[in-house]
């Protein structure tokens, strides 16, 4: 099972980026998908999540209102779009998934709960 985050960059704060997952079909349409970061020097942290039941969706207290999670099955892709950036969020975003009809916090947002993994994009936020 593989998956695969994109669409990393570095932008300045207050910019915009959007943050793709891409994978096997079976896993984006069904599978709950999580986006997690990871600072240098840092645990990981888990960012938002989308429900494979109903695409509820759950975010960090530090990104609400900022960052948006969505699924787009007719292109296999789960999204991050993470407006109004700051330097603190600046890190390597992963995604990860499960094939659980589970939903519910914390435990969307925990690492351990996901058994699929992706490797990172880096997010850079700098002036």
């Amino acid at each position: 099972v593989q998956l695969q985050a994109s669409g990393g960059g570095l932008v300045q704060p207050g910019d915009s980026l959007r943050l793709s997952c891409t994978g096997a079909a079976f896993i984006l349409r069904y599978h709950a998908v999580g986006w997690f970061r990871q600072a240098p020097g840092k645990e990981r942290e888990g960012v938002s999540a989308i429900s494979s039941s109903d695409d509820s969706t759950y975010y960090a207290d530090s990104v609400k209102g900022r960052f948006t999670i969505s699924r787009d099955n007719a292109k296999n892709t789960v999204y991050l779009q993470m407006n109004a950036l700051k330097p603190e969020d600046t890190a390597v975003y992963s995604c990860a998934s499960r094939d659980s009809t589970y939903q519910a916090m914390p435990v969307m947002l925990s690492g351990a709960w996901y058994d699929y993994w992706g490797q990172g994009t880096q997010v850079t936020v700098s002036s």
